[in-house]
């Protein structure tokens, strides 16, 4: 992630009338500074990054406490309607294998290489009319790097593994683009990237066409995303601002693609909880953000140049000026198909810098952040009125043992994407166990299947909730129960 500078040196639901527009058909393309489709009808990326590929565990965060498609469709049923996908070119390797992987939630990720796994993301976000972009975040796992290669990964290595990435998912729709490089940008003291010096060896500009057109030329139809730097001389003050994030070199410098029509500008964007910018603490605050965006970025979408992506932006809200930045922000960026496009940074909760649009336990929802960018959310085709999905976790415990019986709890969640109108639990107990009482539910046993209907306090189990049920029963307190059921899901261990 994120987005160090270089100074100088409650859920509101998804508006109708956006659901309409959807994620469109076919390929995305550009006309001018707006996204359309195959069919040239306006579409938009309101989405969300979900990281995890680019670190040392290979693979998506959060698959220790989660099924994958459980996450993706919470993600569709929110409204966010493409997911940026975070990797490093060590990713890649072959001998670098995923990790923390709760395969009980899992199973089906078993054995699979990290690539393979982002297969498995992209197959479902298909499924939910979602859009994909690649985010090439660094060369390896260890942290972010200025320029777009190392002496590990050389440029070579950079542009080969595009081509091959592009190649692996020409014709599939749900992988839109390529976002080159994550944050290219100064390093104190002198070097790093820069825009438009003219230097093969730093000048991101170039690097960018010639990695773009290698892609262009393996698959034509994906977007090629173009960040920023952080400092650009000669363009007006203040010359430096967040990695990634300035763009005020393009207007001289513009990046020249084969297919001028598949590029899309990038920026990145955060709160004063992240880094104290200078602007931050101006008196005018915040009546003087949207001139320095219109001369980091907007500029290119007002003067109707080219599409500018968000393509990161987040916040702790620590900082009472954090609120207002993200207000503001999302007022500047437009309602509507016709907005500037984004993907928020970010769905995890363990982003160090900024947390994320669920909570610390990977299920629920951080309603006050996600109720900033709801409403200019535009769910992905037939987002709005997707039947709910189904999903459950289980977690079953004996609380007390006596010869001849026990007591137990089951804490069931819902991490389907709709709440459960008067739920039903059932789950199937050994031979010589006979429930004799329960609460937080009526609970009763026929055979061997025990049955725990909803109270009448408490009737719905809404999306993200849990019920824990409690009951006494004779006969051996082991083995535990199986075959845990919430609804008509089938439920995990959790």
């Amino acid at each position: 992630m994120i987005a160090a500078l270089v100074g100088l040196a409650s859920f509101t639901a998804v508006s109708p009338t956006a659901s309409a527009a959807g994620t469109g058909s076919g390929y995305w393309s550009a006309r001018g500074a707006q996204l359309v489709d195959a069919k040239g009808d306006p579409v938009r990326m309101t989405g969300i990054n979900w990281f995890g590929s680019e670190t040392a565990n290979f693979t998506f965060h959060g698959l220790w406490s989660r099924n994958y498609r459980d996450m993706v469709a919470q993600m569709a049923g929110l409204g966010y309607n493409t997911i940026r996908i975070p990797y490093s070119n060590q990713m890649l390797d072959a001998g670098s294998a995923p990790t923390s992987i709760d395969l009980t939630k899992n199973p089906d990720l078993a054995g699979l290489s990290g690539i393979q796994i982002i297969d498995k993301v992209i197959a479902e976000a298909g499924t939910r009319g979602m859009r994909v972009i690649l985010d090439r975040h660094r060369p390896d796992g260890a942290g972010q790097s200025p320029l777009w290669y190392t002496a590990a990964y050389p440029e070579s290595r950079w542009i080969d593994d595009w081509k091959t990435l592009a190649a692996r998912y020409k014709g599939n729709t749900t992988v839109v683009g390529a976002d080159l490089h994550n944050e290219p940008h100064a390093v104190s003291g002198g070097g790093g990237a820069c825009w438009g010096c003219g230097d093969q060896a730093v000048d991101w500009r170039l690097a960018a066409e010639r990695a773009g057109n290698a892609i262009l030329a393996v698959n034509p139809d994906w977007l090629i995303i173009v960040e920023g730097v952080d400092c650009v001389a000669g363009t007006g003050s203040p010359q430096c601002g967040w990695w990634g994030g300035n763009l005020s070199g393009a207007r001289q410098f513009p990046v020249r693609l084969s297919k001028p029509g598949k590029l899309v500008y990038s920026a990145h964007e955060y709160a004063t909880s992240v880094f104290a910018q200078p602007w931050f603490d101006d008196p005018a605050f915040p009546a003087n953000l949207p001139a320095l965006w219109d001369h980091w970025f907007g500029y290119l979408e007002k003067e109707n140049i080219a599409p500018v992506l968000l393509g990161e932006f987040g916040t702790t809200l620590r900082d009472p000026r954090d609120g207002v930045w993200l207000r503001e922000l999302m007022r500047y960026s437009g309602s509507g198909p016709s907005g500037m496009d984004f993907t928020y940074w970010s769905w995890n909760p363990n982003s160090g810098d900024t947390g994320g649009i669920l909570n610390d336990d990977w299920t629920t929802v951080n309603t006050v952040k996600h109720g900033y960018l709801s409403p200019y959310l535009i769910p992905p085709s037939g987002g709005g009125t997707q039947e709910p999905r189904p999903g459950c976790t289980a977690a079953y415990r004996v609380e007390n043992t006596w010869n001849g019986g026990f007591t137990a709890s089951l804490r069931l969640t819902n991490t389907g994407t709709g709440a459960i109108a008067n739920w039903t639990a059932t789950w199937t107990v050994p031979s010589g166990v006979q429930v004799t009482g329960g609460w937080n539910a009526t609970v009763a046993q026929q055979g061997s299947t025990v049955t725990a209907t909803a109270p009448a306090w408490a009737p719905s189990l809404a999306a993200g909730a849990n019920v824990t049920i409690g009951f006494q029963a004779n006969g051996a307190a082991s083995p535990a129960p199986s075959e845990f059921r919430l609804g008509t899901a089938s439920c995990t261990a959790g």
